[in-house]
């Protein structure tokens, strides 16, 4: 956990013992890595409800909002790669009072790095230190973490947008001869870029609903539409990416479907050419391995009528158009 005052000249780091008898000017800021006993004392000292304690010890795989008389509790989502298409959720909760914001990084897959779940907080610090950013209040700091959540989601999208114009042009150059490997890529990318738009989509949602609660100044409200705009154009960007790699699934299927159809009509000719020949040599193979002589001249009409039934169902065929 690190606490720091945040005020006009920056964000000093403090020792959580500080909090509840030092005066000082702006407000505090918990940044909370790791759940612990003392992180929960500290809420508690902050007056934190005790929702909002569950809600930040547990993970939340559905973003979430939650409004107090003196605070409010709002769940976004982060998206990271890993590695065979899975798409881990960094969740980061926003605790907003009147004079502190709290964020917490939810419990994490032990296989993602810490440092991926501190991207949007450390942003918005290094953006402080460097004094290029003075937020004055707590929701005016959410806003900008939040703002860093929408541009990381943007950015994924863009990532896998990038893989789209590959992917349709291996799908057109392909014969379909090892299909295995083209249709896992393409609903790994599918399942990516459609988990991205989901997180998008909820922030918005949840974003758009903080929009409409009691917040404590009506910049806050303005804050939290313009959040909720941009996850809403983030979703707006995954659909129409989503509609392009659908309609390169299509593409695909097309192909597929195509290629079963010409397949099975050359089944069909070569169903149609040998049936009539089958059942006239089974026949007559029979008459003529039990006669005592072999008759060259009824040998030579049976091979002349498959021969002539084979030539009228061919060109019958092409007619057709089955080859």
């Amino acid at each position: 956990m690190e606490v720091r005052i945040v005020d006009a000249s920056g964000a000093h780091l403090r020792d959580v013992t500080e909090m509840g008898r030092e005066q000082h000017e702006g407000f505090w800021w918990v940044d909370v890595i790791e759940w612990s006993p003392g992180v929960e004392a500290c809420l508690r000292e902050l007056g934190c409800h005790e929702y909002v304690l569950r809600t930040l010890q547990q993970r939340n795989h559905v973003p979430t909002v939650h409004s107090y008389a003196d605070h409010v509790l709002v769940t976004t989502q982060s998206p990271l790669l890993g590695d065979g298409g899975h798409m881990h959720l960094l969740e980061l909760d926003l605790v907003a009072g009147t004079d502190y914001l709290v964020t917490a990084h939810g419990p994490l897959n032990p296989v993602v790095p810490v440092e991926e779940s501190l991207v949007e907080t450390r942003a918005v610090l290094q953006r402080i230190e460097a004094d290029r950013y003075h937020p004055e209040t707590p929701f005016e700091l959410a806003y900008a973490i939040a703002s860093a959540v929408a541009r990381r989601q943007r950015a994924m999208i863009s990532a896998i947008s990038q893989q789209i114009p590959g992917l349709e042009t291996q799908v057109m150059e392909s014969q379909l001869t090892e299909p295995e490997e083209l249709l896992e890529r393409m609903f790994v990318i599918r399942h990516e870029l459609i988990t991205t738009r989901t997180m998008a989509a909820q922030c918005h949602d949840v974003w758009a609903r903080m929009e409409r609660l009691p917040l404590p100044d009506e910049e806050a409200h303005d804050r939290a539409a313009d959040v909720a705009d941009q996850f809403d154009r983030v979703r707006s960007i995954a659909d129409g990416e989503a509609g392009f790699l659908f309609g390169v699934i299509e593409l695909y299927q097309t192909k597929v479907n195509t290629k079963m159809t010409v397949a099975m009509e050359r089944l069909a000719v070569i169903a149609a050419v040998t049936l009539p020949i089958t059942a006239i040599a089974s026949i007559e193979g029979m008459n003529m391995i039990v006669a005592v002589r072999e008759n060259h001249v009824e040998l030579f009409v049976v091979l002349l009528i498959m021969g002539v039934m084979s030539f009228w169902l061919l060109r019958w065929a092409r007619r057709q158009g089955w080859w």
